[in-house]
């Protein structure tokens, strides 16, 4: 993806060194977020330094000794973290990993972080005081995790058992968050911003399943659970178990309600469900046929 221009000096060929041909990194570059954030960028004809294990330059959160060459000669960053920013000792790492760019001259950071989630507001305090143009990008449900994430083999059977009880979330698209992140990146004016995003409507699992039925053409049925019946159903799936705590916690109500983020950001409505799920749909992604057809032959 990285591509640095170059032009002829003195008879030699040498780097441009225009600050707009540097490259952005993007951490998760193969995630939900990053991957549309690398993709747009690109289309943008910006070049694109993927931080990711297997990258040219590898990026690892574990391994502090590939943070330094992932950020040289990079002109800003777009920083996530997996499995979650609010877990512990995540904000030590964003803390030191804004020490490094910071050495190395990034001008900008934009953190992709949790609505309502307190764990994560050390790490935005991090990048806040990194002295970088900084942008923070809070959100919670994606739309995306029941097509590409953990909700997709539960539609497909049929049942999305969480514990959610009788919460409602506004969820939101992947692409409006990425949309956000790039405009961060590389426009003025999003300096100090701290952008919490939502869809248009608020939705209860059983509106989301009732929407998802709708566009597969299938009865797909939500089923609360208890938060213990859960960890069993994290740890068949190989998830961390912290996730049962995490998902109690902002299925409290505290993100109830809808935001204006992608409004401000971007100056447009951000997508529904609905839409969102028909358009998944159309990709087969939630297609059983064959699934039936393997079990009927």
């Amino acid at each position: 993806m990285e591509s640095p221009d170059r032009v002829e000096l003195n008879g030699r060929m040498e780097i441009n060194q225009n600050p707009e041909n540097l490259p952005i990194l993007v951490i998760g570059a193969t995630g939900k977020t990053g991957r549309r954030v690398a993709e747009k960028l690109t289309d943008k004809g910006i070049n694109v330094r993927g931080g990711s294990r297997t990258a040219d330059i590898p990026f690892d959160w574990d391994l502090k000794e590939t943070w330094a060459p992932a950020l040289a000669g990079t002109r800003a960053a777009y920083i996530t973290y997996y499995p979650d920013l609010a877990f512990p000792g995540v904000s030590e790492l964003i803390a030191e990993f804004c020490e490094v760019a910071k050495a190395n001259d990034v001008k900008r950071l934009v953190l992709l972080s949790g609505r309502g989630e307190e764990g994560a507001r050390a790490s935005e305090v991090s990048v806040e005081n990194s002295g970088a143009e900084w942008t923070v990008v809070r959100c919670n449900w994606f739309n995306q995790n029941f097509d590409e994430s953990f909700f997709l083999e539960p539609v497909l059977s049929g049942e999305i058992a969480i514990p959610a009880g009788d919460a409602v979330e506004p969820f939101i698209d992947a692409n409006d968050i990425a949309d956000v992140a790039v405009a961060a990146l590389t426009e003025d004016g999003h300096h100090g911003e701290v952008y919490e995003l939502s869809g248009p409507r608020l939705l209860s699992f059983t509106d989301v399943a009732a929407e998802l039925s709708d566009a597969t053409g299938r009865h797909i049925k939500y089923a609360p659970v208890s938060p213990e019946e859960y960890a069993a159903v994290l740890a068949e799936a190989g998830l961390p178990e912290d996730f049962v705590e995490l998902f109690t916690m902002i299925l409290d109500g505290r993100n109830a309600s809808l935001t204006d983020g992608v409004q401000r950001a971007l100056g447009r409505e951000p997508k529904d469900f609905g839409d969102y799920a028909r358009e998944a749909a159309a990709t087969g992604v939630w297609d059983t046929s064959d699934q039936l057809a393997a079990q009927n032959a």
